[in-house]
Order: C-alpha cells, then structure tokens, then sequence
C-alpha cells in the first residue's frame, strides 16, 4: 500500500526494494508452503519446515526494511524537483536526445566488448530511458515518437533475447515518472497496477515455450514468433492462463527455495563462511577482472552449488540472495542483521544522492538506472553490488565531466 500511495510522489526505490523482498521472501513461499509445492519437484521444492523457514527470513526482511528507513527521512534521494528538471532542458533543449542517442549507440556497440567493458556499455544504454524520463518530466509537451523509440527498442530486444526484466523494470519506472508529471487519481493508478501484472503473469506463462521455441527450434525472437507461440499455447492447453500452470510458476516469484537449501545445506554439510564468502562476492562486485582475474563470474554455477546444495544444469544461472547470503555468512541471527546494514547501504546510496542533487538535480533520474537491477532479490549479490558500484562511478564521472550543463544554482 505504501508503494501503491508513493505513485504520483516519489522515485520509489525504497519502496520497490522492500516489496520485491516481501514478494519473493514472504509470500512466494507462504504460497508454496500452503499448497502450492505440490506442483513442485525436487530441489524446486521449500527443503525444511514453515516455521524454522520463517523464524530465520521474517526478522531478516524486516530489519532489511528497517535498514531501508533508518535514516531516510522523508525518502531523502526520492523526490524529484521538476521546476530544476524544466529548467534544465529548457536551458538544454537537445539534452535528453543526447541521452536517448548514446543509449542507443552503447547498446549497439556493447556485444563487441568483453564482460567488464561491455557492462559499462550496457549501463550507458540505460541512458536513453533517462532520456525519456527527462523528456517527460521536463519538457513543455509529451514527445511520444522519442518514447515509442525507445521503449520500442526494449520491446524489440526483450523479444530477441527471451528475457523480460529490462522490460518490465522500466515499464514501471516509466509509470512511476508518469505519475509524477501528471498525479493520476487512485482509479487509474489501479488501472495501471491491473496492467502491469496482468502484463508479467502473461509473461511469465508465456516465457518458457517461447524461449523454447527461440532458444532450441531456432525461431527468430520477434512479435511473429510471439503470436505462433501463443496460438499453439491456445491450441495445445485450452487458454494462456492455466491456473494449474500458475501455480508451478510460483517458482519464479518464490526466491525462498533456494534459501531453504541453504539453510538445509548450511551448516550439516558446508560450514557457516564466517564472512569469507561476502568477501569473494565484494572482490567480484568491484575490482576489475585485470586486477582479480580469478574473481567470480556473473552466475557462478559452482559457487551457487557449493552453497545451495543442489545440483542446476549447465547454462542455468541461479542466485543464492542476500537472504540467502546472510545465512551462509552468519547464520540465522547475524545474517537478519547483515540485512539491517544491507537496506542501510542502500538508504546511504540514496541519501548521498540527495545531498549532491542539490547541485545536481538530474541525479534523482538516475536512481531508475543504479536501481533497476538490485530491486531484484532474487539476483547474486555480487551482481547487485557490482551493478550498484559501477552505476555511482559511471553517473559521478558523467557529473564531473559535463558539470557545466548539469550543475545547477
């Protein structure tokens, strides 16, 4: 309810982390546990009992929350001042163009670079999505050619990948933007949730026979390809939405799987890291390969196995969490409170922004950018921190060197 308010007021990471959490920590595996892991198998399934899964996760979601708001304020680094935003592109009219066109350059060339720089590149393509947003926060007029474009683009490459979260974490983002430009009443911010998860629950139906039939029969990826595989759906199982399909998705919504083969896993057959496992995850978060050429990779099969317990296919990537970390780390009590000072990074990240965005205005937009990928709980740690610390080095770089367009009084 918090986040559902937050529209029309608010960037609201605080409140996307938090019931990310809640979702993929609280009621996935309330959904699994009360009936839903019957259509489960294997490892897929919660591995130990409710009430020891809880014991450990409630108090380390809540601290996390905590953590989030401890010193937020009034969710300091979240409020965007749209006088500035129509200053600056009044004063800078091709701006937001510019954003949209190394957005669009640095994701054409980024597959040609390695991991680290072509992760670099991937984070200047988010730079046409700031583009937009600044567009519709700070021009005069909507320019719906320039959002078709870009959000057209997300469409185009969402489909040729088979993967959805860059879409549908900007398409949130977006409505979160709109909101605050044009304070929708409650009925059509209902609307628009309606939308939204009528739009992932398609997705998430959709996803594994279209990934089939791009990934393994070699279709092409595009909206063509789409429609076939949403016929066949059709023809095959009657509807798109099988409830009893559904329900074996929640795996997708339920991180708390994983975690209970941890907790299963940790410490019977693996030891508690005592703090060494969180040190390989901040070694691959943020030095370069060139100087830890032996750090983790992004979806580490054999580390994820080492700890999980269980084995996954070659190819499949899986994170343990920050939940699931905190546990392998420190057990149930010191992992709910390494939460506490997880959700305070984040609010020291936020909070920093809002000191500089005094100067810098702009930066508030940038939030969707460094935060898009770690409101995902599901992801490995090392993967949120290092996206996390190599958005704040690109964007305080980008600040620096254009200070005299982005500095303002």
């Amino acid at each position: 309810m918090l986040l559902f308010y937050s529209f029309g007021t608010v960037m609201p990471i605080r409140y996307l982390l938090g019931s990310f959490m809640c979702l993929q920590m609280l009621i996935g595996p309330t959904l699994a546990y009360n009936g839903l892991d019957a259509y489960q198998r294997g490892s897929l399934k919660m591995q130990i009992p409710e009430d020891q899964y809880f014991l450990y996760v409630i108090p380390a979601v809540l601290l996390f929350i905590v953590g989030l708001h401890l010193r937020a304020d009034y969710l300091k680094g979240e409020y965007i001042n749209q006088e500035k935003m129509e200053e600056l592109v009044e004063n800078h009219p091709n701006l937001p163009y510019m954003f949209v066109v190394i957005g669009f350059v640095a994701s054409f060339i980024s597959p040609f670079f390695g991991s680290d720089l072509g992760f670099l590149f991937y984070l200047l393509a988010g730079f046409k999505f700031i583009g937009a947003f600044l567009l519709i926060i700070g021009a005069r007029q909507l320019k719906p050619i320039t959002l078709i474009l870009v959000y057209g683009s997300v469409v185009v490459s969402s489909l040729g990948e088979a993967m959805f979260h860059d879409l549908l974490m900007w398409v949130l983002f977006l409505g979160a933007v709109f909101a605050i430009k044009y304070k929708p009443s409650n009925p059509v911010k209902l609307a628009f949730v309606f939308a939204f998860i009528s739009l992932a629950v398609f997705i998430q139906m959709i996803k594994g026979d279209y990934r089939e039939a791009t990934w393994t029969a070699g279709e092409e990826g595009s909206l063509e390809t789409l429609q076939k595989t949403v016929e066949s759906k059709q023809e095959k199982e009657g509807g798109i939405f099988d409830l009893e399909k559904l329900a074996a998705n929640n795996v997708r919504i339920n991180q708390g799987f994983i975690v209970t083969n941890i907790m299963k896993n940790v410490p019977d057959r693996e030891p508690h890291a005592k703090g060494e496992q969180l040190v390989q995850i901040l070694e691959a978060a943020i030095l370069p390969r060139i100087l830890a050429p032996n750090k983790l990779n992004a979806g580490d099969r054999e580390f994820f196995m080492k700890w999980a317990g269980f084995r996954i296919a070659r190819g499949t990537s899986m994170g343990l969490s920050s939940v699931g970390d905190g546990y392998v780390n420190f057990g149930a009590v010191g992992g709910a409170i390494f939460m506490l000072f997880y959700g305070l990074l984040f609010s020291e990240i936020l909070n920093a922004i809002q000191y500089y965005s005094k100067y810098f205005p702009i930066l508030i937009l940038f939030t969707a950018l460094m935060f898009y990928y770690p409101i995902r709980p599901d992801c490995e740690l090392q993967t949120i921190l290092g996206h996390l610390f190599k958005s704040c080095f690109l964007i305080t770089v980008v600040m620096q060197l254009w200070k005299y367009i982005f500095k303002q009084a």
